[in-house]
C-alpha cells in the first residue's frame, strides 16, 4: 500500500489533470479532448478495477448514485468518529496501533474514492464537451 503522502500527491496530480481537461473544454480543442478522453477511459477502467466492489456500476440515475455515495461516506465517517470517541479512554498500545492502522486504511480508501470521482468527472466533462461540439457541428452543417 502506498504511503498517504504518495496518495495525496497522486490526488494532486489528478486534480491538475482535471484542470487541464476543463481548460481544453473551454478552448474547444477537439483533438486534445479526444486524446484526454482516450486516456481517461483507461484511467477510469483502471480505477474501477482497483476499487472493485467499493464502487457500483453506473446503472442508477446520477443524482441518486451520488446521494447514495455521499450518504455511505457520511455514515462511514460518522462510524469512525464514534469509534474514535469510544477508544479515547483505552491505553493499550497494541489496540492503539491497530486503530492507527485502521485509520490509515480508511484515509487511503477515502483518497481512492476521491481519485475515482475525479477520473469519472474528467471523463464526463470530456464526453459532454465532445457531444456539444458534435451537436454544434451538425447545427452548423444544416
Amino acid at each position: 500500500m502506498k504511503k498517504l503522502s504518495e496518495q495525496l500527491s497522486d490526488l494532486s496530480d489528478r486534480t491538475k489533470r482535471t484542470e487541464d481537461v476543463v481548460d481544453a473544454a473551454k478552448e474547444k480543442n477537439r483533438e486534445r479532448l479526444q486524446e484526454q478522453k482516450a486516456q481517461l477511459q483507461t484511467a477510469v477502467s483502471t480505477e474501477q478495477t482497483r476499487i472493485g466492489d467499493r464502487a457500483t456500476k453506473a446503472q442508477a440515475d446520477a443524482r441518486t448514485k451520488w446521494q447514495d455515495l455521499r450518504t455511505g461516506m457520511d455514515n462511514h465517517f460518522a462510524d469512525l468518529r464514534s469509534k474514535g470517541e469510544q477508544h479515547k479512554a483505552e491505553r493499550d498500545l497494541k489496540r492503539a496501533g491497530r486503530r492507527a492502522d485502521d485509520a490509515e486504511l480508511d484515509a487511503a480508501e477515502a483518497i481512492d474514492f476521491a481519485i475515482y470521482a475525479l477520473d469519472y468527472a474528467e471523463y464526463a466533462i470530456v464526453d459532454a464537451t465532445i457531444a456539444r461540439a458534435d451537436a454544434d457541428d451538425l447545427a452548423a452543417a444544416n
